[in-house]
């Protein structure tokens, strides 16, 4: 452990959530600085024991979304588990919870009952579906929100809709999150009031589609029809020995790249200088490129386009994406000593803070690793401590 330097440092997070969404957000709460307060219930988040692991209930897909976290286990159905609760709320700036608000009111801790706790608290909860809407009951998870939200319809067609095979849906929403916490704190620090914040998926991810995806829908009435018809003629390129992603992009790219491949006539065929005839023969000029990529190799094609400067890159495989050659020289993918699960490879906050530089000051951690050191804290003595393990309230790892 090495003591956080991050711009939200002195803020402490008490994170309820599970899976994926919720976690991903304040693990960068977490890398920016904050205390983050894991509390998970006597058997774990379920995120535990999701993927590949060395030793049950710490995944790689768990510790990539819960570093930065001290961990409670505490049985919130038990008395005197919600007692621990209510006196770990006055402590916090914040909460953060992706159980449904309605069985979170259910156990004791829903929005007035926290603020009559701490009245500056930012209570955040994380839903699948705004809690206003006829689908505030439903659950959710990543496949859902991409179908609702039109996603996954972009990805493939109305006629035959696909799955980003990524869980876009979880860390969109994650980032989201991060957001609107930080957000409220800032108003908080401000005006010293807290506040109940909602981010619901549904409504994140078709907001974010929405941007390129509307189309004509974005006029009143509609003038056009929806998508954007660039996204579904982009794809990988094929060259004499593998694959490339070229991309000139304004007018000047189009030309410097034709006039580069001895087709300068292709410039007026396609009237690449004017973004709305582009825009219109798109599809026509993606094939003439592909027609054209097969004459040189993946790496004459980046020599050339890079002497023109016109935007490109080869493929990373997945299993080759720590080897990249930009983001092993900014260092992004950490190895890391874990205590238990041995050498472990995690990308470290992205995000740069000249003054408050973010990092990884905590390793993932076990199930209730820190509910003794947490409990003490909260001024629990020692006897009192272990009298809440023996009656189950609490699980200490």
């Amino acid at each position: 452990m090495t003591e956080p330097t991050g711009p939200l440092k002195g803020f402490r997070i008490l994170d309820l959530t599970t899976v994926l969404f919720g976690p991903f957000g304040t693990q960068t709460l977490g890398d920016w600085g904050a205390e983050v307060i894991k509390v998970e219930t006597l058997t774990g988040d379920t995120w535990r024991t999701s993927g590949v692991f060395r030793n049950r209930g710490m995944s790689g897909q768990f510790m990539a979304a819960n570093r930065n976290k001290r961990s409670i286990a505490l049985d919130l159905k038990h008395e005197q588990g919600k007692s621990v609760l209510r006196r770990l709320i006055p402590t916090a700036d914040a909460l953060v919870s992706n159980i449904r608000p309605a069985g979170l009111a259910r156990l004791g801790f829903g929005y007035e009952a926290c603020k009559a706790l701490n009245s500056k608290l930012v209570y955040a909860v994380a839903t699948g579906f705004g809690q206003d809407g006829p689908w505030a009951a439903r659950p959710a998870f990543d496949e859902i929100i991409q179908a609702a939200s039109g996603f996954a319809s972009a990805m493939g067609t109305d006629d035959e809709p696909a799955f980003v095979p990524s869980l876009i849906g979880d860390k969109l929403c994650g980032m989201a999150l991060t957001s609107a916490v930080t957000a409220a704190l800032l108003h908080r620090e401000r005006t010293g009031e807290g506040q109940m914040v909602e981010v619901p998926m549904l409504e994140t991810l078709a907001a974010f589609n929405s941007i390129e995806m509307f189309g004509g829908l974005a006029f009143v009435p509609s003038i056009g029809p929806s998508g954007y018809k660039r996204m579904k003629a982009r794809k990988p390129v094929r060259t004499k020995d593998g694959w490339l992603t070229m991309l000139p992009y304004s007018g000047d790219n189009w030309c410097a790249f034709f006039e580069a491949v001895g087709r300068p006539d292709c410039i007026e065929e396609f009237q690449v200088r004017d973004p709305v005839a582009r825009a219109q023969n798109i599809d026509r000029i993606y094939d003439r490129m592909r027609e054209i990529a097969p004459t040189r190799t993946t790496a004459e094609w980046e020599e050339l386009l890079l002497k023109i400067d016109v935007p490109h890159t080869a493929f990373a495989k997945l299993n080759e994406i720590a080897e990249q050659p930009h983001l092993k020289a900014v260092g992004l993918f950490e190895e890391l000593d874990h205590p238990t699960e041995g050498k472990i490879r995690q990308a470290r906050p992205p995000a740069r803070f000249s003054a408050s530089p973010a990092g990884i000051h905590r390793l993932p951690p076990r199930l209730g690793e820190h509910t003794r050191e947490i409990l003490r804290e909260a001024g629990y003595g020692g006897e009192e401590i272990d009298s809440l393990v023996a009656s189950k309230a609490v699980a200490a790892g």
